[in-house]
Formats: structure tokens, C-alpha cells, sequence
């Protein structure tokens, strides 16, 4: 599978105005190798050329993950001395001839500290961004890759199950959010998860990326739970809004719109569609109810082995969705200083339509 992923980028880059591109470790990295590399003082980078066997540049003490390799990889391996790392990166540049060559990069992952190294074994080379061609790499979901996402959804929901009955009024969305993290790794997760789970209530409810506080529940207060796990690499990501003890009419209302704006939202997807109609889907829902203002975001982003990647459904983006491309749909309502809902559901493109991977209610629940 590795194999036909980098057959896959090496025909990419054939037909692109790229000579090579480079990767630090992360998502694609992995994606391309199997293989899990840590984001550290050293720097590990894999150069990938059409027609050579890629080179690795890594520290010696990771010189044993070389056996584990799926396919043939040069390695140039340095030592503890910082003053000799520049050798290693000359070293893999020339190897592929990149210097004066366009290389390209992927800006949201290579930090300058791996740029730097690079820019120095090969200083007459390009540097054009490569997102495009990596993007499109990941893009489309295979069954085992929609498999280990719909593992990774069941974890979480049963873990939020498993912390709803332990919520209680006065406790802080802190010590929530904790017990959610326990939940997480308890049932099955990834120790490193997708993002740090979201657990605000009230005011705070109405910042979409608010930070779990010393805030107590009370009361009258919308809790939003936005949280994800991950299994082998891959993630889930939810939102789920509960009421805490009796909430007022306009939070009902609020809550059911959301509602129905995601049902909506999940209903327009399908092979063809432009990722702009899962937005305006969403989104009509909430503007005809007269919250539209306070829908402050897109209606959604891909997932897969990052919790935010492409397609993304915000109204100006006429991408087509194809089979095998995932992501989410998290409308919302934000009262800022009040309250807010958002309900957050991961779907994947099949042949014939749209199917949920999750299936958590829905419906406005009352803990604590």
C-alpha cells in the first residue's frame, strides 16, 4: 500500500513543475512510509524524486527504523554534533542532483529549522509550495482508511457516553475535560489525539475554540463537548451540546436549529456536489431562522489523519466531492456572552451518496 502511495506522488511530481518535494515528520510522511518519526531538535527528512529512490536524512539513533522501511530508501544518517548536520543534507542533495532544482514543500508542516538544513545542502535550489500535490495525495480515503476513521468515531462517542454520567453540576469544564481525556484513552485511543478536547459552557459555550476553564457548570448553561480520538493515525472529530439542569426557551430553540442546520448539512453531500452546497445546505437552515449572524464559521473541514485538511465546505469552494473524501459538519449558534450550540458530525463520500460514520444523538440531552 506505502508502495502505490509513493508510485502515486512520483507520477504526481512527473506531471508537475516540481523536481522534488521534501518531507519532515508528520501526516504525509507517515502517510507515505508507515512509519513514525518524532517532530524534534533533530531533524528527519525524507527527499522524494521521480525516477531515484527517495533519501532519508536522520539521526543515527534512528537508524533502525531503516529495516522497517516498505520500499528501498537511501539513508545519510548524522551524529549528536549540530556543526555536522549541514554534511548529511549536502550529502542527500547530491545524491538526487536538487541543487538549483525546484523542491517543493509543505508550508503548514516543514519548520525552518528542516528548511534551513535543506536551504543549505542545496542553496541554488527552489523552494515552491507543494500543497496542491500533497493534498491531493491524501485526499480520497481508501476502505482501510474509512475503516480506521469509523474506529476511531466509535471510540469517541463511547468514551463521551461513558463521561456523560459523570458529569455534574459545579464541576469545572476542566476537570471535564480530563475525565473525557481518560475516557478516550480507556477505550481504545491513540495517545496522541487530534486536538485537545473542547469543553465549554455558557459565555463560553459561544467561542468555537474556547479552552476548558476553572469555570464551573451551572445551571441554565449549554455545554458544548468538541472532541476526537485517533486509531493507527487516523481521527474522529465530534461536537455534541448538552443542556445543564433547565435551560431557557431560546437555548431549546437554538439547539433544535442546529440541529436540524446539521441534518441538513449531512443530507446534501454526495459524489458531484460542490463542497459550497453542504455550506449553503447548512447554512439556509440557520439564516432563515434569523441566528445567520451568529453562524460565525464554515460549515466544515476534511479529516482523515489531520483533524483539519482538505475538502473544506465553506461557500466559495466549487470543489466536487468524489467518493472516498471525508470531513465534517459542525454548524452552529453563538450568543456571545450567553450560550452557543454547535453539532458535529463525520461523513464520508461513497459511490451513491453520503454515509454518516457517526451516530451519537443528536437531540438536546440534560446532564449533571
Amino acid at each position: 500500500m506505502t508502495l502505490a502511495r509513493l508510485n502515486n506522488l512520483t507520477a504526481s511530481l512527473r506531471t508537475s513543475n516540481l523536481d522534488a518535494v521534501i518531507l519532515n515528520p508528520g501526516p504525509t510522511l507517515t502517510y507515505l512510509t508507515g512509519l513514525r518519526f518524532h517532530l524534534m531538535e533533530r531533524p528527519v527528512v525524507l527527499f522524494v524524486a521521480p525516477g531515484r529512490d527517495p533519501v532519508l536524512v536522520l539521526p543515527e539513533l534512528e537508524l533502525p527504523k531503516m529495516d522497517l522501511f516498505p520500499y528501498k530508501v537511501q539513508a545519510v544518517a548524522f551524529g549528536e554534533n549540530p556543526s555536522e548536520w549541514g554534511d548529511a543534507f549536502r550529502k542527500a542533495a547530491q545524491l538526487l542532483g536538487l541543487d538549483g532544482k525546484r523542491i517543493g514543500v509543505e508550508p503548514r508542516q516543514l519548520r525552518l529549522l528542516e528548511f534551513g538544513h535543506v536551504k543549505t545542502g542545496a542553496p541554488e535550489a527552489e523552494f515552491p509550495d507543494a500543497s496542491d500535490v500533497l493534498s491531493m495525495l491524501r485526499l480520497k480515503k481508501d476502505k482501510a482508511e474509512v475503516d480506521l476513521m469509523r474506529r476511531a468515531v466509535k471510540i469517541a462517542q463511547d468514551a463521551l457516553e461513558a463521561t456523560i454520567p459523570l458529569i455534574k453540576m459545579g464541576m469545572t469544564e476542566r476537570e471535564l475535560s480530563s475525565e473525557l481525556v481518560m475516557q478516550l484513552l480507556k477505550n481504545g485511543s491513540d495517545s496522541e489525539f487530534p486536538f485537545a478536547p473542547i469543553v465549554s459552557g455558557g459565555p463560553n459555550a459561544a467561542n468555537p475554540h474556547a479552552s476548558p476553564s476553572e469555570r464551573r457548570l451551572q445551571a441554565g448553561d449549554l455545554l458544548v463537548v468538541d472532541w476526537g480520538a485517533a486509531y493507527e493515525g487516523y481521527i474522529s472529530d465530534l461536537t455534541r451540546t448538552f443542556a445543564v439542569g433547565e435551560v431557557d426557551d431560546e437555548c431549546q430553540k437554538i439547539h433544535k436549529i442546529v440541529q436540524e442546520s446539521n441534518a441538513a448539512g449531512r443530507a446534501a453531500g454526495g459524489p458531484g456536489v460542490p463542497c459550497a452546497d453542504v455550506d449553503k445546505a447548512a447554512r439556509e437552515v440557520i439564516e432563515r431562522s434569523g441566528y445567520g449572524k451568529y453562524f460565525t464559521h464554515r460549515t466544515g473541514h476534511g479529516i482523515g489523519m489531520e483533524g483539519h485538511e482538505d475538502p473544506y465546505m465553506r461557500g466559495d469552494n466549487m470543489q466536487l466531492l468524489e467518493p472516498g473524501m471525508a470531513y465534517t459538519v459542525e454548524p452552529g449558534i453563538y450568543l456571545t456572552g450567553r450560550n452557543g450550540v454547535r453539532i458535529e458530525d463525520n461523513v464520508v463520500i461513497t459511490e451513491t451518496g453520503a454515509e454518516c460514520l457517526s451516530d451519537m444523538p443528536r437531540e438536546i440531552r440534560v446532564v449533571g
